[in-house]
């Protein structure tokens, strides 16, 4: 069969050849056949191109974040939930027993517990806007409204507290109301328990110590364990700070209304009660006001010193200076760093800004680094943009 047809056409033109070449042709080409079918081939056939494997060390070092709440942010959520919920219940009851006794300090109470309600519902819903993903005009995300829902906290209950003030003034002034002591001191009884169980559920017991970007204490490894900062969720320390002034309040409230009780001629107790404590409850807002305006102003995190990173950075292998150092943070545990390192010229660039990255990370916790690495020139010594800030 082999022969016959290449007795017609070999390579596609019609046969001219003898018929013993074609038979001996014919031989040869079944031999190759059955030697292309089980022998390997004399050359090795060339091998298809592996995809290339990145280098370990890329911009990201920490893993890609999942959607939603971290667990810090979700702990937050339930404490501020549960909180509320006991917040709304005891409120009514303030409102009604300050309107059954006539007591200016139960309803000074229960407009708190008010104003503490709407701070937990503003931290809830800044919680919720903050896992919202970056987007081209929100490039760092919505981290800050954590901030924001703080500050609005502080300013809110400023407001209640300033109203507050003027009618227990105005009470000062006039003495034409009558308090029923029974009842305010059922009421007042009732507040502080209230207020001692919303301590408890939004008290933030740090979890074990943490150097890392999202632990919620800290301490450079260069000063050792040492004392660390319990930063904890903005938002669920301003609502502890305010049921801690919501919690003295309820005691001189309940001090008042039993003194009130047993001696009714001193009622002045009551707007007395109210003035004096609002004004601690003022008082006590003042650490998370200093901490939310360090954030919004760009300050440099608290728990970071901006000599402690510049002499780490400073010491990576192959830096000769620093410039453009800028350290700031979007919530008191979510901090952000800049720089630009000068280094000599036969540093390996990567090199030191693996290094540099993975001490800024690993040594203060900052959760967002961006460095620029260029090489050192003389005249840097005399640039004024590249000279350190003053101290404050």
């Amino acid at each position: 069969m082999v022969a016959a047809n290449l007795s017609q056409e070999v390579f596609g033109c019609k046969s001219i050849l003898h018929p013993k070449d074609v038979n001996h042709l014919s031989k040869l080409t079944e031999e190759s056949m059955c030697n292309s079918l089980f022998t390997e081939p004399s050359e090795a056939l060339p091998e298809e191109p592996k995809p290339v494997e990145m280098s370990f060390h890329h911009c990201h070092r920490d893993p890609q974040p999942q959607p939603g709440l971290t667990p810090e942010r979700l702990q937050a959520q339930r404490q501020l939930c549960a909180a509320c919920a006991v917040c709304c219940i005891f409120m009514a009851g303030e409102v009604v027993g300050g309107y059954l006794a006539h007591s200016l300090a139960i309803m000074t109470d229960a407009a708190h517990l008010l104003a503490d309600v709407g701070s937990m519902m503003g931290s809830l819903f800044s919680l919720w806007l903050s896992t919202r993903p970056a987007t081209r005009t929100m490039t760092f995300g919505w981290h800050r409204s954590e901030t924001l829902g703080a500050l609005a906290s502080v300013v809110s209950l400023w407001m209640v507290t300033g109203i507050l003030l003027y009618l227990a003034f105005i009470r000062l002034l006039h003495s034409d109301y009558h308090i029923e002591g029974g009842a305010m001191l059922l009421t007042a009884s009732i507040a502080v328990c209230a207020n001692l169980l919303m301590a408890f559920v939004l008290h933030q017991a740090g979890p074990p110590h943490s150097h890392g970007s999202r632990g919620a204490e800290y301490a450079p490894l260069e000063e050792g364990p040492g004392e660390t900062l319990p930063l904890g969720n903005t938002s669920v320390r301003a609502a502890f700070v305010h049921v801690l002034g919501d919690l003295l309040q309820s005691l001189g409230v309940l001090a008042a209304s039993v003194l009130i009780y047993f001696k009714p001629q001193y009622k002045a107790a009551d707007p007395i009660s109210t003035f004096l404590f609002s004004i601690c409850a003022l008082g006590s807002t003042a650490p998370t006001l200093r901490d939310v305006l360090r954030v919004l102003m760009e300050g440099t995190p608290r728990s970071v010193g901006f000599e402690s990173v510049r002499d780490s950075l400073l010491s990576v292998p192959g830096v000769r200076a620093t410039h453009e150092l800028h350290l700031w943070s979007l919530t008191l545990t979510y901090h952000v760093a800049s720089a630009h390192l000068a280094i000599d010229s036969t540093a390996d660039p990567e090199a030191v800004l693996a290094e540099a990255t993975s001490r800024l990370h690993s040594r203060f916790g900052f959760s967002s680094c961006t460095l620029q690495v260029e090489q050192y020139q003389p005249e840097m010594a005399q640039c004024l943009r590249c000279r350190e800030p003053p101290q404050a």
